[in-house]
């Protein structure tokens, strides 16, 4: 095998995130997509190293904590909460201004 970025390898992975899925979903997370975990995956474990071999990938996959989902989780939360908060605080100065 060689080494590809991870996003070539996703369809690959595909059995190995719906059983890392079905993981979190027995310990309660129940909200959980393959996609979000994707995405986690992506932008926390393998944000500073996009190439890897196949079998590194489903190695990362199976030892995704869920603190890490957890964090990732709440991060992107925050994320949306301050711009939802920023577009809350122009609506009302732009309505004292009017």
């Amino acid at each position: 095998m060689e080494r590809k970025h991870v996003r070539e390898w996703k369809e690959h992975v595909y059995p190995a995130l719906k059983s890392k899925e079905s993981e979190f979903k027995l310990i309660g997370y129940n909200e959980i997509t393959v996609d979000e975990l994707w995405r986690c995956l992506m932008e926390t474990i393998w944000k500073s190293n996009p190439e890897k071999y196949l079998h590194e990938i489903v190695q990362d996959i199976f030892h995704l904590p869920a603190s890490t989902y957890m964090n990732f989780i709440t991060v992107n939360a925050l994320k949306v909460d301050d711009s939802d908060l920023m577009a809350s605080i122009q609506a009302v100065t732009n309505n004292e201004q009017s």
